[in-house]
């Protein structure tokens, strides 16, 4: 991989991930899930098991603040709802937003639907409970990294669809998007690294199963043939990964339909640098401009 230096540098001193596979999943399982953040937060368990944490602004309850939804990554096979949620804490701090996360089910033991169907069972909670919450109904910013991005354009197409939640914008981190493996990109990156081509497949064959044909495009979000009427998107991606190609021809599809999104792809990163290494300095760069984007975005939406 044609990697940043810096970054090249600091995944060299990591030791070495190992193969993941049906039997090592599980001991790989803990490291992946995060611990619950030290912070003014509220758990809660929705539909009888769906758990969310809404994390809410040190002082004064908030009534009419912006909500970010933030979905975790992790393949949709690891990883729960405290799972890179640093990324949207620093929005809580600059914006005064509330934050609520989520945790899905994951596979191999839900499959096919299952993770998007809960992803959106929870959107739609906080749209009916945004008063309680504190949140202003109309400004619900659909975020997630990864399978949880993938998991974000899934919702979005569906609130849309099904005319529910006025997304006000969806923010998708290096989003998983496509299952087919069908681009440059999914088949570049081979071997070792963050997440590989042999990574992603095992991932999606654990959602999916033997599925030929039958795959929801809530699932797998570059299936859908219509990416009209979707709110303002922010895609980015490294260089250096699986879900490069997927990604760009996503923003081009929104682009090609009127839509408005903004794209960023960082040369000379891999998948996930900027939650990995949150201090180097493409990852610096990569998280001011997304800061900078959602600011512009609730700024206009006041």
């Amino acid at each position: 991989m044609n990697l940043d230096l810096e970054l090249g540098a600091l995944l060299t001193s990591m030791p070495a991930m190992p193969q993941l596979t049906t039997e090592t999943l599980p001991q790989i399982r803990p490291y992946a899930a995060a611990p619950a953040p030290e912070r003014n937060r509220e758990e809660l368990v929705i539909g009888g098991s769906i758990p969310l944490t809404v994390l809410r602004p040190e002082g004064l309850r908030p009534t009419n603040a912006p909500c970010v939804y933030w979905i975790h990554g992790g393949g949709m096979i690891m990883g729960n709802r405290y799972s890179q949620i640093d990324i949207p804490l620093e929005w809580l701090d600059r914006f005064g937003t509330v934050v609520v996360s989520v945790d899905y089910r994951l596979a191999p033991e839900a499959r096919g639907t299952a993770a998007v169907d809960d992803c959106y069972t929870a959107l739609l909670w906080i749209a009916e409970h945004a008063s309680e919450l504190g949140i202003d109904p109309t400004r619900i910013i659909v975020a997630g990294a990864s399978a949880g991005g993938g998991l974000a354009a899934g919702i979005t197409l569906m609130a849309r669809d099904r005319g529910t939640v006025p997304i006000a914008a969806q923010m998708l981190i290096g989003p998983m998007l496509d299952h087919r493996h069908s681009t440059t990109s999914s088949r570049q990156f081979t071997g070792e690294g963050v997440w590989t081509r042999e990574m992603n497949e095992f991932a999606w064959h654990c959602l999916l199963g033997d599925l030929d044909g039958e795959v929801s495009p809530y699932v797998s979000p570059a299936l859908a043939t219509d990416l009209s009427a979707l709110p303002p998107t922010y895609i980015d991606a490294g260089s250096e990964e699986v879900f490069r190609d997927e990604d760009v021809d996503y923003a081009t599809r929104i682009w090609a339909a009127g839509g408005k999104a903004d794209l960023h792809l960082w040369a000379g990163g891999f998948h996930g640098f900027d939650a990995l290494f949150p201090a180097a300095a493409l990852s610096s760069a990569a998280r001011a401009t997304r800061t900078g984007w959602l600011a512009r975005l609730l700024d206009a939406k006041r």
